[in-house]
């Protein structure tokens, strides 16, 4: 091939790779709504959705009990004995909720060990339709089962199809699963369906107390056409607290489970915006493929052959490719890399194609692009927050625009990165300059081996990169595309993990993905070093770089498809017959405007806060009009002393409206005995000596947060110890703040939804309770 053409195809072949790794990880949608009743038809799950997600569902909500009565009446239809299970239960963050499970069991003809298919039925507090989150899994199971008993094959082990409530409020529904209900002791291995966006790959992740190889040989056995998954993903997972319903599961019960779950247009999470349309048809087929080969491979294995002594390396690859390796090749394939690494070092000298001036110099670009890429991208994105006010409204983390500030990241290290090395190539040979990446991979695959061992697959395409070293010690003018080619590997592996990441942890993360960017071009200097114009390359990308900063400006407004998140609260504090607006937001606009004026004045430490996903506190306050709101009716009683000279109390709370939440706040640091609530014993949540002393430590003087699905009285009993009487702060909640015929608020107007993940819409009564004398 002519050598001036090699160029244009391997820059061609790296656009290819680049799109393959986006285009061919998940099935297409197939709107074939006559799809064989034995197959998992997407339109027939979205029907599901459909019917789940017309208004929000959340726990004491109307709709509740309504997509509670669809749910069971789908799975009478396909002649199932449905039950439902209703109780109490508080959990280890002082969490009370009264979840209603939605059970059913298909037998099979083994000994009664059980596959657990789980999803929640809740949607997220006040706002979300819960489309996705989790209307998409629920819906998955639903058609997954039934496409399965058309088949009408039979199945060794049983099938529990558990619909949890209160995940959204605290894993409650699955925590009294755990707890209360007699399959739970039956239930050996668990699929659970989640999401935390709207679209996107549906990722797999393991929950087990042991190693993950039996689980992952049973996964690639089962043979799911679209495997999305990593080790890398199960090694960060395994160290951070964990939040889903198999958490709990594991945790309590020691059952193995793996997790579904999709992240992408992370923005609709928890929102008004998790709508129908909003899922991605895809990404709901992704689903299916995964349950069908499951539950048909795992309806007749042995589930209590699950649990293993070792662990696999494991990842994934467009195309359905899914590679493992045990743990234990982590340490000899770093070794013989390093091994080959000097020996290659060794051999350019021999062959007088390295220089030792040449290498040290090569240190000096890679140095400069991982610390200019990182800090420019860093104070790229603290201008933003600056210019763009609105972009910490979005309590996600993750603008509307996010995906567009990704690529911005990419390009900026990208064209840093090319400036760099053509400033510098001249100085050095090629075969030298590609000394210090290398080094720098080996390196890091050396923390990886030690620290983060799950990452350790990285080590793959640093062979690769070893083979390319060979190749340019032994000529001067390597074939450019097979250089490419070489360098494909570490699109595959790394790409992924670059993109994703800003997208689970907030765009806050965009100073990584420039640093990732950088070392994944390090691992294309084999053949971009090879290029004459690297300075053209470098203009480009930040031509490129420049058109996303614009297109990330047009798309930074809010309006009706991109609607702006905001937020208020009227409190009336019945201890100072006083009342106050509150706001989370950070910028007033033209709704709020009409509370807290253009002028707002801004909230004092020392005023009301409540607890929130993300630790958010009041932005503003005004005063507000005093209107009638009937209050709880509220007893505390000292009851005695016990045996241990403890002070018994009992302190009852009856509430006389229709309210969604009670907070309970002490005012004193009281060392806790006992204490009950609705007839739940805290020890039997906080295992240990003083450990309900450690969970109000923990979180503060807070006590407890119950999410009421009635007007139930809350029955609290506790026993102190010391000589300071009890006194607590009450905050009652009602999500009514809108139509209220006395506050007179009116409805948002298009382009504005309510804020997630806080305490919003809502009249709050605030009450000091203490002894009467």
């Amino acid at each position: 091939m002519n050598n001036k053409f090699t160029g244009l195809f391997a820059f061609l072949l790296i656009i290819i790779m680049v799109w393959l790794n986006f285009n061919f990880d998940q099935p297409e949608f197939d709107p074939d709504a006559n799809k064989s009743q034995t197959e998992f038809s997407t339109v027939r799950a979205f029907e599901h959705v459909k019917a789940i997600a017309q208004k929000p569902h959340y726990v004491g909500s109307p709709a509740h009990s309504k997509v509670r009565n669809y749910i069971v009446e789908q799975l009478q239809e396909m002649g199932l004995e449905v039950q439902t299970q209703e109780a109490y239960n508080l959990n280890e963050e002082g969490v009370l909720a009264k979840p209603q499970n939605i059970l059913a069991r298909m037998k099979g003809s083994g000994n009664g060990d059980a596959l657990v298919l789980m999803s929640h039925y809740d949607s997220a507090t006040h706002s979300s339709l819960g489309a996705s989150d989790a209307g998409s899994g629920v819906a998955t199971i639903l058609e997954g089962i039934r496409a399965f008993r058309e088949k009408n094959s039979s199945h060794k082990n049983d099938i529990i199809l558990l619909f949890t409530d209160a995940e959204e409020l605290g894993l409650n529904g699955a925590a009294l699963f755990i707890e209360d209900h007699p399959w739970a002791k039956d239930a050996k291995l668990a699929l659970n369906f989640e999401a935390r966006g709207s679209g996107g790959n549906p990722f797999m992740l393991l929950e087990t107390n042991g190693k993950n190889a039996r689980l992952i040989e049973a996964f690639k056995e089962a043979g799911p056409a679209y495997p999305v998954t990593n080790s890398l993903a199960y090694s960060i997972y395994k160290m951070l607290p964990n939040d889903t319903d198999l958490t709990v599961l594991r945790e309590q019960a020691n059952i193995n489970g793996y997790n579904f779950a999709f992240i992408d247009d992370h923005y609709d999470y928890h929102t008004a915006t998790d709508i129908p349309k909003n899922l991605d048809m895809e990404t709901l087929a992704h689903q299916g493929s995964y349950l069908m080969p499951l539950l048909g491979y795992f309806s007749d294995k042995d589930l209590n052959n699950l649990t293993s002594d070792r662990d696999l390396i494991y990842f994934s690859l467009p195309f359905g490719e899914f590679f493992t390796y045990p743990f234990d090749w982590i340490m000899p394939m770093l070794v013989l890399a390093i091994i080959i690494f000097l020996g290659l070092i060794v051999y350019g000298f021999k062959k007088e194609r390295l220089r030792l001036k040449d290498i040290f110099q090569g240190f000096l670009p890679l140095i400069l692009n991982l610390v200019v890429s990182g800090l420019i991208m860093w104070a790229f994105w603290k201008f933003c927050l600056y210019i763009y006010p609105e972009y910490p409204e979005m309590e996600q983390g993750f603008t509307y625009n996010g995906y567009i500030y990704i690529a911005v990241s990419i390009f900026l290290a990208l064209s840093v990165s090319f400036m760099l090395y053509h400033a510098f190539r001249k100085k050095t040979k090629a075969a030298s300059v590609f000394i210090a990446p290398l080094f720098t991979w080996l390196f890091i695959c050396s923390l990886i081996a030690v620290y983060l061992k799950g990452a350790s697959y990285f080590i793959i395409p640093v062979y690769f990169g070893l083979l390319q070293l060979f190749i340019m010690i032994r000529q001067k003018k390597p074939n450019r595309l097979l250089m490419a080619l070489l360098s494909g590997p570490a699109i595959f592996i790394l790409l992924p993990f670059i993109w994703s990441l800003p997208v689970a942890l907030g765009l806050k993360m965009l100073f990584v993905t420039a640093i990732l960017t950088c070392l994944l071009f390090f691992l294309f200097i084999p053949v971009f070093t090879y290029f004459r114009k690297l300075k053209s390359f470098a203009v480009l990308c930040f031509l490129t770089f420049n058109v996303l900063i614009f297109t990330a400006h047009f798309y930074s407004d809010f309006n009706a498809e991109r609607p702006k998140p905001n937020s208020l609260v009227y409190l009336k504090d019945v201890d100072k017959n006083k009342a106050t607006w509150y706001s989370y937001d950070q910028m007033i606009d033209d709704w709020t405007a009409e509370i807290f004026g253009q002028d707002p004045i801004e909230r004092s430490n020392t005023e009301s806060n409540f607890s929130s996903k993300y630790g958010s506190a009041f932005k503003y306050r005004n005063e507000a009009p005093l209107i009638a709101i009937p209050e709880p009716g509220v007893i505390l009683e000292k009851k005695g002393i016990d045996s241990l000279q403890n002070r018994l109390y009992s302190l009852k709370i009856a509430p006389n409206r229709q309210i969604n939440r009670i907070e309970l706040y002490e005012t004193k640091d009281v060392d806790f005995k006992e204490f009950k609530v609705n007839g739940l014993e805290a020890d039997d949540i906080y295992l240990g000596e003083n450990a309900f002393h450690m969970f109000k430590r923990r979180w503060k003087e807070r006590l407890l947060t119950y999410y009421a699905a009635n007007q139930d009285t809350l029955r609290i009993e506790f026993s102190i110890d010391g000589e300071d009487e009890p006194e607590f702060v009450l905050y009652e909640s009602a999500y009514d703040l809108i139509g209220n015929k006395d506050l007179k608020v009116e409805e948002r107007p298009d382009g504005m939804i309510p804020k997630p993940f806080i305490l919003n819409d809502a009249t709050i009564l605030k009450k000091t309770i203490h002894l009467k004398n």
